[in-house]
């Protein structure tokens, strides 16, 4: 059975234990993973510790060139790619295609890494004395990626880490990690040198190998919000810069006024694309009257019952299977546990059989009305197929209980109001907001990144932020007297003006 192996230095190899990788929607183990141990971290690490000088000194415009080839090469080897994340995650083809297309666009930001390096300068900052500063890459840096986008997430990671100069370390899901190896493969075809980028598979060992390794400065995380702040915790106190992106609980708010069937339609994809299992995806709809979300569950239930669900492999569907059996069971769990509670399941998923897959891990659509803050449904990130309505009376109600959750990614609001509008965007405690814009997943150049409970760290992924993550400032103050000047020790603080 094929092995995904571990890419170190350029070269593929092996650790003496592998994990299986499973196909969700048979149940059959595909291939098998290297389980990476502290020994195949610490073999990266020396690798990419080997490769920083002289990439360091590559000039930016020099680096550049290998994106811009990576870029291509992603572009003509796309259909494999999404082929690979379709086999192992179970998301649709045309859900892993733009996934895939997400990712291109941080490439295409990280080709502008030159005008982004540059420094500020000052002529004459005091007498005599010219100032500037610039951006230093760190050295050896990391990132542990997520099951829910094994292209796209390590493409909001190393295209611009690799930019700015430095070596990176590929620590991507060991459940769906073909396409992580294969999209780190064409960036040698592309032409970087040998141990700038590499990657290592396994699980918490390898993980915890990353956190503890001295000679590794920041750690890029994303994925659940313990273990986000664990990895914050654990990296922090080891002296390492640490961005770690946790859960969510994703609310949209429709007032009276929305246009309900247009927040109908964008719902069933911000709830039900790709499983529900995205960060970003649309959990609970908190409808502000009892008619308006009469209404909106009236227009959600044909949509539901219509969802074509099937192997992701197949084109023209709308959901494809859950990426584990154990996880299929934990998103089982919290429906069953809603119905307990009180909530109402007007739609339910729960025993639906896809013809030729029967050992697939699939759940359909299901919608809980009713639905009361105390529920565990309401309070905990499900990362499935279900979208609960909560009713409210106001816009402050809502507002106010998006506000009092422990978590803070994504947001919407569907209204016709413009007042309302923002009001909304800027009272909300969140850090991404959509107005009529159900999944506000922030473009390229600018940055992601939630408040609260979904965000460990100061700094944003991708974007803006993610140069400045990347790399250090250095501040220099220079002068040169005149070969005539002479002057005696002066022991006052200096300023700009002696």
């Amino acid at each position: 059975m094929d092995v995904v192996s571990h890419l170190i230095n350029g070269e593929k190899c092996q650790s003496p234990n592998t994990l299986p990788v499973t196909n969700p929607s048979t149940g059959e183990v595909v291939r098998q993973v290297a389980d990476g141990d502290r020994a195949a971290v610490e073999q990266a690490i020396t690798a990419a510790q080997a490769a920083f000088p002289a990439w360091r000194d590559t000039p930016p415009s020099r680096r550049v060139q290998v994106m811009y080839r990576f870029k291509q090469l992603l572009e003509t080897h796309a259909d494999r790619l999404v082929q690979l994340v379709s086999e192992e995650h179970g998301k649709t083809l045309e859900d892993a295609m733009g996934e895939l297309k997400r990712g291109i666009e941080n490439v295409e930001y990280a080709c502008g890494v030159p005008e982004l390096l540059k420094g500020e300068y000052s002529h004459n900052a005091g007498p005599g004395i010219d100032a500037w500063s610039n951006f230093q890459p760190l050295g050896v840096v990391a990132g542990i990626t997520p099951f829910n986008f094994p292209a796209m997430v390590p493409l909001w990671m190393y295209p611009m880490a690799i930019a700015c100069g430095n070596t990176f370390i590929l620590k991507p899901s060991e459940k769906d990690p073909a396409a992580a190896l294969a999209v780190a493969e064409l960036l040698h075809e592309a032409g970087l040198p040998k141990g700038v980028i590499n990657v290592v598979h396994g699980g918490r060992g390898a993980v915890e190998a990353l956190l503890d390794a001295p000679d590794v400065k920041a750690i890029s995380f994303v994925g659940s919000t313990p273990v986000a702040e664990a990895i914050y915790t654990r990296g922090s106190a080891n002296g390492k810069r640490v961005q770690a992106l946790g859960g969510a609980k994703n609310h949209a708010v429709v007032l009276p006024d929305a246009d309900l069937q247009n927040a109908a339609n964008t719902l069933m994809g911000a709830a039900y694309g790709s499983c529900g299992e995205r960060c970003m995806a649309i959990s609970v709809a908190v409808c502000v009257g009892d008619g308006t979300a009469d209404r909106l569950v009236e227009m959600l239930l044909p949509k539901i019952a219509a969802l074509k669900v099937g192997a992701g492999t197949e084109r023209g569907l709308d959901m494809g299977p859950l990426v584990t059996a154990e996880h299929r069971d934990k998103v089982l769990g919290f429906i069953e546990e809603g119905v307990s509670a009180g909530a109402s399941l007007v739609a339910d998923g729960r025993g639906i059989k896809v013809a030729g897959h029967e050992d697939g891990y699939f759940i359909g659509g299901c919608l809980f009305d009713r639905v009361a803050p105390e529920m565990r449904i309401y309070r905990e990130e499900i990362f499935g197929p279900v979208l609960c309505v909560v009713r409210v009376a106001s816009l402050d109600e809502a507002m106010a209980l998006i506000n009092a959750h422990e978590y803070g990614n994504g947001t919407c609001l569907f209204t016709r109001d413009g007042e309302a509008a923002r009001r909304f965007a800027d009272g909300i405690e969140v850090g991404m907001v959509g107005i009529n814009v159900p999944l506000p997943v922030p473009v390229a150049y600018h940055s992601f990144g939630g408040w609260k409970r979904s965000l460990f760290g100061d700094l944003h992924a991708y974007g803006p932020d993610s140069v400045r993550f990347y790399t250090r400032r250095k501040a220099v103050s220079q002068r040169w007297p005149s070969s005539v000047e002479t002057s005696s020790a002066e022991f006052s603080f200096p300023s700009s003006g002696s």
